[in-house]
């Protein structure tokens, strides 16, 4: 057995050195390499004694920030509270629980930045209040008394942590010999096939057909399987059956994603199907209503941990060598004794857990170092860098990858990286060549079929149909699914503003126009009483920035404030509103429309739509674009295209004084 095992690994490495995934691994070490430079760089550029002032309400540094007081977090973690100044247009947040951050202050002499010498991590934000988690009471003594003495101010730090795991997984995955790791690598990098079992069809009738043949190829598949869900196709729900159901064959199973608000979302669904989840990473990254499930608070809720609590406090007491041959083997007793609760508890967790959830990072984590399992899910697979796929999947037999390609794809800051294929995801690569393992879903439950059907044709084949309850949903009987205001007759003009972001003043004073002419047509009365909601998308964070402007100064919105959210298209992904208004901004003579051209993003702000869709823009400028063409001639075909118009005077001119 062990001969025959032997010569079939030895075929396997004859694939893996003529393949090209170690080059295809090597070229990603360099890309990962680049960006982490990149990042490196932009980071000590980014703070100078010349630019401090203008940073006070940036996304990942707040200038000056003032100690508004102190004390122990929950965790006994020592945190220290922050407050800054805000204008209410934060549209970005770096600050996120867990992020790692760095204080600093200007020179005596004005002309440089100073950091202090310690990294803290962030504990929580909102607007205009910051909580950061400090190394400890000297680390607070010494913020206070440089606070009395100047201004300080914090910044998000590059994560030298994450680049580290990344760039370690490859170069594992690169020179492993691990039979069923380098078997996997090859099936979705190599020239190795997907292998299939056979098996009993299984079927849910609370899934429609396209999502019971994704869950029965992810139960077959040996390899790989992957789970395609465009827009509102129910790809959350059929991944909880496909976990569930894989349960039913196997103990444990892994389950990642690249975010922590996505790994929560995923665990909290399989939670409320009464699935044991040991999540796992840390808790400031976690929801509240993942907390209970954390490894940390399941520890310490376990039966043992109050007597290794003590036997650390005994420990922790002080150690004198000068001390008693009776007391010293005392010490020795309760170190053997720790050791047998720790490692007691750890498996008592780790046994009792149907699934164990992180992010793909976090699989890196010292409390998974040596666990592996037959299994991966990866959600939101498309979202997420290929480096930090490979991390999680050193620990498995076989991955199922779970997402939307065609959707944004995962942030890669330098561009060079980014152009050679750093932003390609590992998704995208199995997809295109490996279309076996592919299992589309074609049902969609949110879209009216009108807004769906542009989508369709353009990103997946017109494989799309829409459910029957949602086909024809509209607002209003007499309303349109489908609207276009055309601004190329009105002498709009787009124009930069300082942070290199776009900016239509007038389209976006036409956007809060068209708001309140909607409003009034269907009635504001009605549209509070049936809760129905509003998203308006801009691509370029100035102008959302200016429509939130625009519409503090209406009346009307007072009554749908809660109703009605205003955020670029990465602020949308994952959302979905009753009616979604979508402001363009691109407006001028050469037909120039930036990263309008990544069709992704506006495959994402067309689909947050549910029976509503407005877009304005100059057709002119956009139809330069063969996508923006052909989507202009759509709404000319299923909905109508409408002239904007010139406004004699604009809701940016005078505050609303209708009722």
């Amino acid at each position: 057995m062990n001969d025959i095992r032997n010569a079939h690994f030895g075929r396997l490495k004859n694939v893996m050195n003529d393949s090209s995934s170690i080059a295809h691994l090597t070229r990603l070490y360099e890309l990962l390499r680049m960006e982490r430079n990149y990042e490196a760089e932009a980071y000590e550029r980014s703070l100078t004694a010349d630019n401090i002032s203008g940073r006070s309400n940036e996304a990942d540094c707040k200038y000056p920030v003032t100690i508004c007081g102190s004390g122990f977090n929950a965790l006994n973690q020592y945190i220290v509270t922050l407050s800054y100044e805000t204008d209410g247009e934060e549209l970005e947040n770096d600050f996120e629980p867990g992020r790692p951050v760095s204080f600093f202050h200007l020179s005596q002499e004005g002309d440089s930045v100073v950091n202090l010498p310690f990294v803290c991590f962030v504990d929580s934000y909102k607007e205009g209040v910051l909580q950061i988690q400090l190394p400890g009471t000297a680390a607070f003594q010494s913020l206070s008394d440089r606070a009395s003495r100047c201004m300080l101010g914090v910044r998000v730090c590059v994560d030298d942590t994450s680049f580290r795991v990344m760039q370690e997984s490859l170069f594992a995955v690169m020179h492993s010999d691990n039979e069923k790791l380098v078997r996997l690598r090859e099936t979705l990098l190599g020239p190795l096939k997907p292998r299939f079992r056979q098996l009993p069809a299984v079927a849910f009738p609370w899934l429609n057909d396209a999502q019971n043949a994704a869950v029965r190829k992810v139960i077959a598949a040996m390899d790989v399987a992957i789970v395609h869900g465009p827009p509102g196709t129910g790809k959350t729900t059929t991944l909880i059956e496909a976990i569930i159901e894989t349960l039913q064959r196997e103990t444990q199973v892994l389950v990642c994603a690249p975010s922590n608000a996505a790994v929560d979302w995923i665990s909290e669904q399989l939670s409320k199907r009464s699935i044991n989840v040991l999540r796992v990473g840390n808790p400031l990254k976690m929801s509240d209503e993942m907390l209970g499930c954390s490894y940390e608070r399941r520890y310490a809720d376990h039966p043992d941990y109050p007597e290794l609590w003590q036997i650390r406090k005994t420990l922790s007491e002080g150690h004198d060598e000068k001390k008693s041959q009776s007391a010293r083997n005392l010490r020795l007793r309760l170190r053997k004794r720790q050791m047998e609760l720790e490692i007691k508890i750890n498996e008592d967790l780790f046994n009792q857990a149907r699934v164990v959830s992180c992010t793909l990072i976090g699989s890196a984590y010292h409390i998974l170092e040596h666990r592996h399992f037959s299994t991966l899910f990866i959600d939101e697979a498309a979202q997420a860098l290929e480096p930090a796929c490979w991390t999680a999947i050193c620990k498995a037999d076989r991955v199922i990858l779970s997402g939307d390609h065609c959707q944004l794809p995962p942030t890669v800051k330098c561009v060079e990286a980014a152009r050679e294929g750093l932003s390609d995801t590992l998704m995208q690569r199995v997809v295109r060549s490996k279309k076996e393992c592919v299992s589309l879903l074609t049902v969609q439950y949110r879209m009216h079929r009108d807004i769906m059907d542009f989508p369709s044709r353009w990103f997946y084949h017109g494989a799309l149909r829409a459910a029957p309850e949602v086909a024809d949903r509209l607002v209003n009987l007499m309303d349109t699914p489908l609207m276009w205001i055309d601004t190329v007759n009105s002498g709009f003009g787009e124009r930069q503003n300082k942070s290199m972001s776009r900016l239509n003043a007038d389209e976006a004073r036409l956007v809060v126009h068209t708001l309140r002419d909607y409003v009034d047509m269907i009635g504001l009365e009605r549209l509070v009483a049936d809760n129905v909601d509003f998203g308006i998308i801009s691509p370029y964070r100035a102008q959302v920035r200016m429509i939130r402007r625009l519409l503090k100064m209406q009346r009307f919105y007072r009554r749908l404030r809660g109703q009605v959210s205003v955020n670029s298209v990465d602020g949308f992904q994952g959302q979905e509103r009753d009616v979604i208004i979508i402001s363009m901004v691109r407006d001028n003579d050469k037909g120039e429309i930036g990263f309008l051209g990544d069709l992704r993003r506006m495959n994402v702000a067309i689909t947050r739509a549910r029976m509503k869709l407005i877009v304005i823009g100059n057709s002119e400028t956009l139809s330069k674009h063969r996508f923006y063409a052909g989507l202009v001639e759509y709404f000319k075909e299923k909905g109508m295209v409408v002239d904007a118009g010139v406004e004699e005077e604009s809701p940016s001119e005078k505050v609303d004084d209708r009722p």
